[in-house]
C-alpha cells in the first residue's frame, strides 16, 4: 500500500496522483491540507525521505519568507512549524512501508513505484 500526501490545487501533485492510478497500485490518499500531519507524523516522514526537517519545508513560499528565513532553527523547530503550518510542507510525498520520496520532479515517481 502506497500513501500519498497530496494537495488537491497543485499541479505536480496531481500529475503524481495520476502516475499512481495509472500505476495498478494500491494506494490512499491524505489531503494533509485538510488532515495536517502531527509534529510525529513529519518526524516519521522525514526519517523514511531520510533527509533533515529542513529540505522539507517549501521556503518559496511567502509565510516562510516572511517569518522563518531569517532564523536558525533547529531540527524540531522545523519539524513544528511544518505541524502548525502545513502548506509549508514539500509535495506530493509517496510512502510505502519505511521508505518515502517526495514526487518532485514527477520523473522520479516511476522509478520509485518500480
Amino acid at each position: 500500500m502506497i500513501t500519498i500526501f497530496h494537495k488537491n490545487t497543485c499541479s505536480t501533485s496531481r500529475k503524481v496522483l495520476d502516475i499512481l492510478k495509472n500505476s495498478e497500485k494500491e494506494y490512499k490518499i491524505i489531503e494533509y491540507m485538510k488532515t495536517p500531519p502531527t509534529a510525529d507524523d513529519i518526524r516519521s516522514l522525514v526519517k523514511k525521505l531520510n533527509i533533515p526537517a529542513e529540505k522539507l519545508v517549501r521556503k518559496k513560499e511567502t509565510l516562510y519568507k516572511e517569518k522563518y528565513a531569517d532564523k536558525n532553527l533547529t531540527e524540531e523547530q522545523y519539524i513544528e512549524i511544518m505541524a502548525q503550518h502545513p502548506e509549508l510542507i514539500e509535495r506530493p510525498i509517496l510512502v510505502k512501508g519505511n521508505k518515502a520520496v517526495i514526487g518532485r520532479p514527477v520523473e522520479i515517481v516511476a522509478e520509485w513505484l518500480g
